[in-house]
């Protein structure tokens, strides 16, 4: 399987992509960064460079022939502003989508964020705000386009070591923590299995108690 990684030097992307290419797929990080390249390679992916608020669809495209998968794990991060969370948790995913279909690539993985469906937390501010209202959209439109589309809404993400135990399930599912560890694995399973299977899930990831693989089974037994 070749899966191409959008946001490739995420924390979660770097833990996919180690996942992957140890078992033998082959694995692109899309990365921003020139500096980047050295550490996706690290885990065994290729690295390109490539600006998602710069390219267009057609440009991105060209990067993507012969996937098998895209995944979009990218984000404006900590410290940025209103407007970036909209120009790449939104607009960037949507880019992806639209360079996917003329690609041909069938599926698409959006790591989107629990809470999208909900008032903000109070106290979290505007740009937090701007933040689930870009990942909410982001689900919406990419999902208006013709791909095996699964959206996978973490928890709250932590750096502890991972447990390979989940709580996954379509939302409502509450609010906790999840390991990026986990969110790794569980995105790592959901492309083991046939694109039809996953097509069209929501999904809300936790910790929890259940093994990932047994975890991923009970949503995709349709």
């Amino acid at each position: 399987m070749r899966v191409v990684i959008a946001g490739g030097h995420g924390q979660i992307a770097l833990r996919l992509e180690r996942l992957l290419a140890a078992r033998g797929d082959r694995v692109v990080g899309l990365v921003r960064n020139p500096d980047h390249v050295d550490d996706v390679r690290a885990t065994g992916a290729e690295a390109e460079v490539v600006d998602l608020e710069v390219v267009t669809a057609a440009q991105l495209a060209e990067r993507l022939y012969e996937a098998d998968a895209v995944v979009f794990a990218a984000g404006a991060g900590p410290g940025s502003g209103a407007a970036r969370k909209d120009t790449v948790d939104r607009a960037a995913a949507v880019l992806l989508a639209d360079a996917a279909v003329a690609a041909e690539v069938p599926r698409y993985l959006l790591v989107s964020s629990i809470g999208v469906d909900d008032d903000p937390l109070p106290g979290r501010g505007e740009v937090f705000a701007a933040y689930l209202r870009a990942k909410k959209a982001a689900e919406e439109e990419v999902a208006t386009r013709p791909l095996e589309l699964t959206v996978v809404r973490p928890g709250s993400l932590t750096d502890d070591p991972g447990t390979g135990s989940v709580r996954l399930a379509p939302p409502p599912l509450g609010r906790g923590d999840v390991t990026r560890d986990d969110v790794a694995e569980v995105l790592a399973e959901l492309l083991a299995r046939p694109g039809p299977a996953t097509a069209g899930l929501v999904l809300v990831l936790l910790g929890g108690d259940t093994p990932v693989a047994e975890a991923v089974d009970a949503v995709t037994a349709r």
